[in-house]
């Protein structure tokens, strides 16, 4: 049987996974397709560099036009990241008619309906499942497994380092900055922690599971995006008394056509089966008009469970070419893209406020609350944190995005309001 020749642009700790599951489960894999997969060139930075696993070193180049450009080689596998050069690499190889797998989460989020439609212009398979949480197969489940229903909302812990922090922060009371450094010495968090704590990677996720869920053309700018790095133990805690976690959560939502994404950190109620995803673990939750709730749970990251989901991929696409229907799945938009204002866009809300400890605050606040025609849920005053002040925690009904706005806009002409201490959504 001639093999299916492969070529891997990259060999950082994903590219070494997909050379382990590879070469680790060829009859398993050749079961799957009918015949051989041969990585037959690999894209490296050195070649002289020393390696965790042995690769012939004949396959090693470091140019990847030699692999982009090799008619020998069928499918290319990139896991080298990057958004510019990566993009033309990509955009060429289905030029060429070869099909690619990517992990590229940046590339898909912010140029993915341009490759898909050079891929269904050419007949080549784009898939992408690695790209959006690790080893949960989320991306084929919304093409595929939801083809027949309608979407209403796609809810999820799509960023590990960011819940491992606050996993830490909830169940040891530790802070945030502690935290964040334990998690940069194991791994979990970057040198340069911004992308995930400040919820960029989670937007680019969420971008591409909105794009897919509603069929509409989501751009990144869409993402309304809040990070983690303003959460503090004290909001932690007072969350728990309320019956609830705070977790980073990406929230896609579609009602009569109109659609909102955020991501943000959100208290969500003890009982949500997402206040109990723990750790670096990942979980996306998805309402459909047909299904009801369902939830998918799983690792996010790391070496080998993104690098099942990549070579979950690849067995994908040769099975397609078996079958002859390479280009045919492509998740291309055809919705128009309606964003909801922020009129239309509700939910719950807590808000802890720092106020003059005095008669009449408490009924100063509520005239704004009645003003606006927002409704309080609760009111609580815990123990004074110092002798000059006070503490009020409010949590309101459902209420617009502009009726918070709003309120918020008139806490600050009240001399009585000292400080808005921390706003956050509430869900379940």
């Amino acid at each position: 049987m001639k093999p299916v020749k492969v070529g891997l642009l990259g060999l950082g700790t994903v590219g070494t996974g997909v050379v382990r599951i590879v070469e680790g489960h060829q009859e398993d894999l050749q079961s799957q397709v009918g015949s051989p997969i041969s990585i037959s060139k690999i894209l490296v930075k050195d070649r002289s560099k020393s390696r965790s696993i042995a690769v012939d070193a004949s396959k090693l180049t470091e140019d990847p036009w030699e692999i982009v450009r090799d008619p020998e080689i069928d499918i290319i596998v990139e896991v080298m990241g990057g958004i510019g050069s990566t993009k033309e690499y990509i955009l060429e190889a289905l030029e060429r008619g070869k099909h690619v797998v990517t992990a590229n989460k940046d590339l898909m989020a912010l140029h993915g309906q341009e490759i898909l439609a050079k891929a269904s212009e050419k007949g080549c398979d784009v898939l992408y499942e690695a790209s959006v949480a690790g080893g949960i197969p989320i991306i084929r489940t919304l093409i595929e497994g939801f083809s027949s229903d309608r979407i209403t909302k796609i809810m999820g812990i799509v960023n590990g380092t960011t819940n491992y922090i606050l996993t830490k922060m909830s169940q040891e009371g530790a802070a945030y900055a502690d935290v964040l450094k334990e998690a940069q010495a194991l791994g979990y968090a970057e040198a340069d922690p911004t992308s995930d704590v400040e919820g960029l990677d989670a937007a680019r996720k969420m971008t591409i599971l909105a794009t897919l869920g509603f069929r509409s053309n989501v751009a990144l700018d869409d993402v309304d995006v809040r990070g983690i790095s303003s959460v503090t133990q004290e909001d932690i805690q007072y969350a728990q008394r309320l019956g609830y976690e705070v977790k980073l959560l990406g929230i896609a939502e579609r009602q009569d056509d109109f659609i909102s994404v955020s991501v943000q950190p959100t208290m969500i109620k003890k009982s949500h089966p997402i206040a109990s995803v723990n750790g670096v673990f990942n979980a996306v939750y998805v309402y459909g008009e047909a299904v009801g709730e369902t939830m998918f749970y799983g690792p996010g990251a790391g070496a080998m469970p993104t690098a099942t989901s990549v070579v979950s991929d690849l067995v994908a696409v040769i099975k397609n070419s078996k079958l002859g229907v390479n280009g045919r799945q492509a998740a291309l938009t055809y919705k128009e893209k309606k964003l909801k204002s922020d009129e239309q866009i509700a939910s719950r809300y807590f808000l802890l406020l720092h106020v003059e400890d005095r008669a009449g605050v408490l009924a100063q606040i509520a005239n704004v609350f009645s003003r606006v025609e927002m409704s309080i849920e609760s009111v609580m005053q815990p123990a004074a944190p110092d002798q000059y002040g006070a503490e009020l925690i409010i949590t309101t009904h459902n209420a617009s995005k502009a009726s918070l706005n709003q309120v918020l806009g008139e806490f600050e002409k009240l001399s009585a309001i000292r400080r808005v201490k921390s706003v956050y959504r509430v869900e379940g």
